[in-house]
Formats: structure tokens, C-alpha cells, sequence
């Protein structure tokens, strides 16, 4: 059997499955970032992404901000549990041909990006490779009361995301601004469910917190804040790499919420019981029984 009738999330599970842990780590696979204990009020969390040349980012695409982006979205999985960031590890492999020019403009994304949001980048790894691939790990804190994971929804509980979706293949992918500022405010305001950053489209990243949590959802096409470079609504449900927060909260702390009038946040949906699996209502006021989905390697 092939990887492919796997598939990415498929591989993941079987590789899990073999996966042991001490009594240290407190959550390991299946969440935006692993955590760990560290002290008595605080969680370390620890992720790390790769981006490939030909998958995560064209090779004509500016160095600059393909180093950017190979640090932003380990950020923005530490915002998704709620914590800062505060030291990375950078490895990078590539072709014998790659010019010393390239790598310096892609070192200067990294490096401007990590300033911006105080991370140390403490070390790291070079090797050969026939593309350009960049791998970074983050690790950050979180206070424990203020950790939010992808299983925590709730029936009843209000779907909101942060900023708009649908433009990320016109190149939000490459400049967008990881939300730690904006998760740290809610978390410190209001009490937050469950959390996760839409990395894979909004309607796979959601499919992860349902399960996570055993529980079903229902969102709302017209509610659904569409990008104005975004074509259809199509590419904002299910397009990915928006990097922005999708989190769910009582109604009570939502209505505390709509009622600071944020700009950023739009409630989208709500949490139903599981059996109701995920639906869409159309503009129309049509509901429908949609599975989650979006990009995946294979």
C-alpha cells in the first residue's frame, strides 16, 4: 500500500499509534503544538513545520519572504494554544547551486520576523537536498490556565474566526501576520474552548476541533468573512493557509466579546451534538451535510 491511500491525516494516525510518552507530556501528537510541563504556572509548547520549494512556495517566489513564512507558521501554531514564542531552530537544506545571495535574503525574513516577535533562533542544521526545503521549531510558553487545545468545544458554544479568509493563494500565504496578539487577548478576557489556526482550510481545521471534541458544527455561508481578493466562497472554506485563529466560546463570553464591537472576530456558526456531523447553511437558508476538507500533501 502506498502513502496516498493513506493520506496525510491517515499516515499521521497509524504513525501515533506507536507513540509512547512519560507523564511529562501533558499533550503530544494531534494539537497545534505539543505541551509539556515547566513549572507550576507554566506550559512549554513545542511545534515545527517544514515548507518545501514546489509545495508551500513557488520558486519564483521572493526569498525574503519564504524565510518569513518558514517561521510564521510555527508562530502561529504557538497562538493557537495561546502562548508566545520565545526560541526557534532553523534548518535548511538545498541545491549545490543555490546561490549565497538567496540564502542571505531568506536568513534576513527569518531573522526580521523573529525580532518582530522576540524569538531567539538558537541553532539549526544545513544539508544537501534537490529542492529548497526549510524546517523550523518553535518552542514557546503558556500559562496553564490560559492553554486552549482543539478539544474543548462544547454544545452550544459560538464559532468565531479572526480577520478574512479566502486570499491566501493570491499570497497571504507568504506575508500574513502570525495572531498571537490576538489570541493572548482572548484568552486573558474571556474563557476560550477550543482553539486552532487555519492552516488547511477553514472547513478541514474546524473538522479537527469536532473531532477532537466529539462534537458537531453548523456555520453560516453569508457570515463567513470573505477576503475581497477571495473569487468565491469555495476558496474561503476550503483554500487553507490563512493562518488565522478559529476558536469557539460559551454564548455568554461571545456576546462579551461582540459587545467590545472587535473588527477582527466574526461569530460564524455554533457547536451542535456530534451525530449532526459538520453542515453548511447557504444564503438561501438551505442546510447541508458538507465533510470536512482542504489541502493536504497527499
Amino acid at each position: 500500500m502506498h502513502i496516498d491511500k493513506l493520506g496525510e491525516f491517515g499516515l499521521i494516525k497509524r504513525i501515533a499509534r506507536h507513540i509512547r510518552t512519560d507523564a511529562s507530556v501533558i499533550k503530544g501528537s494531534g494539537d497545534d503544538c505539543a505541551v509539556i510541563k515547566f513549572d507550576r504556572s507554566h506550559y512549554l509548547l513545542l511545534t515545527c513545520d517544514m515548507i518545501v520549494a514546489g509545495v508551500d512556495f513557488k520558486p519564483d517566489d521572493k526569498p525574503y519572504l519564504i524565510g518569513r513564512k518558514a517561521l510564521a507558521i510555527s508562530i502561529s501554531d504557538i497562538a493557537a494554544c495561546a502562548g508566545w514564542p520565545r526560541y526557534a531552530l532553523v534548518s535548511i537544506a538545498m541545491p549545490k547551486s543555490t546561490s549565497v545571495g538567496l540564502v542571505d535574503k531568506i536568513c534576513k525574513g527569518i531573522l526580521d520576523l523573529a525580532k518582530e516577535f522576540r524569538v531567539n533562533i538558537v541553532g539549526g542544521d544545513i544539508s544537501l537536498a534537490q529542492k529548497l526545503t526549510l524546517n523550523v521549531s518553535v518552542v514557546g510558553i503558556v500559562e496553564k490556565k490560559n492553554l486552549v487545545l482543539r478539544d474543548g468545544a462544547r454544545r452550544g458554544d459560538i464559532i468565531f474566526v479572526s480577520g478574512c479568509l479566502g486570499d491566501s493563494i493570491l499570497g497571504k500565504h507568504l506575508r500574513f501576520s502570525p495572531r498571537i496578539k490576538e489570541a493572548r487577548f482572548l484568552v486573558k478576557n474571556f474563557k476560550i474552548n477550543s482553539m486552532i489556526d487555519i492552516s488547511d482550510g477553514l472547513t478541514q481545521d474546524l473538522g479537527h476541533i469536532l473531532e477532537e471534541s466529539k462534537v458537531g458544527g453548523i456555520i453560516y455561508a453569508d457570515l463567513i468573512p470573505r477576503s475581497r481578493p477571495a473569487t468565491s466562497l469555495e476558496n474561503a472554506l476550503y483554500a487553507g493557509e490563512d493562518f488565522e485563529l478559529l476558536f469557539t466560546l460559551p454564548i455568554k463570553e461571545a456576546r462579551r466579546l461582540m459587545a467590545r464591537k472587535p473588527k477582527i472576530f466574526h461569530p460564524i456558526g455554533h457547536i451542535t451534538e456530534r451525530k449532526l456531523g459538520l453542515r453548511l447553511v447557504d444564503k438561501n437558508c438551505r442546510e447541508k451535510i458538507i465533510k470536512p476538507r482542504g489541502y493536504k500533501h497527499f
